[in-house]
């Protein structure tokens, strides 16, 4: 293992006795390298000399933005996809299909992934790349060291909280509540503590990775329509096991179960959506008389509205979201809608 210690009290003997191509992991932790390598990329522009990698937004951002502005590509590495965990990455995916062609998309054939493993053992696990392979009944433990290598390292270096205790039930409400309008007033006092507090901490899980969201489309329209984020725990495997889901027959009948299945599809799309040349704004929407789309896509001014619904045959009746944002944007150019379902996807104009 390379000395760290070398690394930060001589950056430069250390970059030249460890020539590109070079991969240094965890870089939030040995800043003083950055300016170095600043200084090695203007003598030489060949791209991918060097790959920093990190486990915390800020911490990475922060050294890498301010030293290598202009000559740092970034990347986001999310959980395994679905492509990847049947390793048919070669095609092109679903959304990128409905994205560039939504009407012949609707009236193509589509080829279904060959998954090994059922809906519920997928969400159960999650999308950790070490749960892909561990046995079931190791689960419980690798989550459980997880946690603790989470809260310990990473979040301690971000916060000052005084009560570690309160911040882990801070995490599993927020596990609890995914899939969910995000109301940090309500988490505060679920938890004991200020709303100031719970933005602080809910801003800190997203820095980490363990959280995401999407933001609520308004358009132009004076209706009364909802401003809140929607909020998702972006494994559902280690959302299982906060909210002590033991096991994918468990999960069946767990009243959580709409709400994760709901998290694993927005968290697809993002993973699918980091992989396009042409990405699209994600959204959700939703007016207080009751329409509501789970997933609405905006590209070229153009709306893509998508439901998740957990059952195999979704009805007409189910895309009624979709005629309720037909009705508030009459003039809006809507692509035919996709209903994704358990088994299959189903299209609805």
């Amino acid at each position: 293992m390379i000395d760290i210690g070398n690394a930060r009290s001589d950056p430069e003997l250390f970059l030249s006795n460890h020539p590109a191509p070079l991969i240094l992991d965890e870089i939030q932790y040995c800043p003083e390298v950055v300016p170095c390598i600043k200084r090695l990329v203007d003598k030489n522009r060949k791209p991918g000399r060097y790959i920093l990698t990190g486990s915390r937004q800020w911490s990475v951002l922060k050294s890498i933005s301010e030293s290598l502005a202009g000559r740092a590509v970034f990347l986001d590495l999310e959980g395994f996809s679905l492509s990847e965990i049947t390793e048919s990455t070669g095609t092109t995916s679903w959304l990128e299909q409905y994205l560039d062609q939504p009407f012949e998309f609707v009236n193509g054939n589509h080829r279904r992934l060959g998954l090994e493993k059922t809906p519920y053992q997928l969400i159960w696990r999650g999308w950790l790349p070490e749960m892909d392979r561990l046995p079931e009944d190791l689960a419980e433990d690798f989550f459980s060291a997880y946690v603790r290598t989470y809260v310990e390292r990473d979040v301690r270096l971000l916060l000052e909280a005084d009560d570690w205790q309160q911040f882990g039930r801070f995490v599993q409400l927020t596990a609890a509540l995914s899939a969910q309008e995000i109301n940090c007033s309500q988490l505060g006092r679920e938890v004991g503590i200020t709303p100031q507090t719970g933005k602080r901490w809910l801003a800190a899980l997203k820095a980490t990775f363990q959280w995401f969201e999407t933001p609520a489309f308004r358009g132009n329209t004076i209706k009364k329509i909802s401003s809140k984020p929607k909020g998702y725990f972006a494994d559902t495997g280690l959302a299982c096991h906060l909210n002590r889901i033991s096991s994918p027959r468990a999960l069946e009948g767990h009243p959580m179960v709409d709400a994760l299945f709901e998290t694993a599809v927005a968290a697809e799309i993002r993973k699918i959506m980091a992989t396009l040349s042409r990405k699209a704004s994600i959204y959700h929407w939703r007016i207080h008389s009751g329409g509501e789309v789970d997933f609405l896509l905006e590209r070229d001014d153009v709306l893509y509205p998508l439901e998740v619904k957990l059952k195999s045959r979704p009805t007409r009746r189910d895309a009624r979201g979709f005629q309720a944002l037909r009705r508030h944007y009459p003039q809006r150019n809507i692509a035919p809608g996709l209903r994704s379902s358990r088994r299959q996807r189903n299209l609805h104009r």
